[in-house]
């Protein structure tokens, strides 16, 4: 049984999904972490319900290798770099999905953000099994 046939069995079967909203997930060096986080809430992202700017965030170390072709904003090229950053997560409806990245890409300070998108199954899916 591979991944999706587990999982269209756990789910009970003939279950479809429609994907309404997704995780972004992107590290940020800290002292960036303020300004991302306003920026993407102020386009919509972050809203949970009747809640706004519903983000968290956790410490971690992250590592690159700036090439001969970068413009690092951290370190130096093709030395191996250990730099403490944020993991910034929050939800973010697919409507808004572009403006959130043209958003993200626009105020990170990296060249090329390392950015993870999730996509999320609603939980009201389940209240009907």
């Amino acid at each position: 049984m591979n991944n999706i046939s587990i999982i269209h069995f756990l789910l009970g079967g003939n279950m479809t999904f429609n994907i309404n909203k997704v995780k972004i997930v992107v590290t940020v060096p800290e002292e960036n972490l303020s300004e991302l986080r306003e920026s993407v809430c102020k386009v919509g992202a972050g809203v949970i319900g009747t809640y706004t700017f519903c983000t968290n965030s956790s410490k971690v170390l992250g590592t690159f290798t700036p090439s001969n072709d970068s413009n690092p904003y951290i370190g130096t090229k093709n030395k191996l770099e250990f730099v403490s950053e944020e993991k910034l997560e929050f939800v973010c409806d697919i409507s808004k999905v572009k403006l959130v990245l043209d958003t993200i890409k626009k105020v990170h300070p990296y060249e090329t953000p390392a950015i993870d998108i999730i996509p999320l199954i609603d939980e009201q899916k389940f209240n009907k099994m």
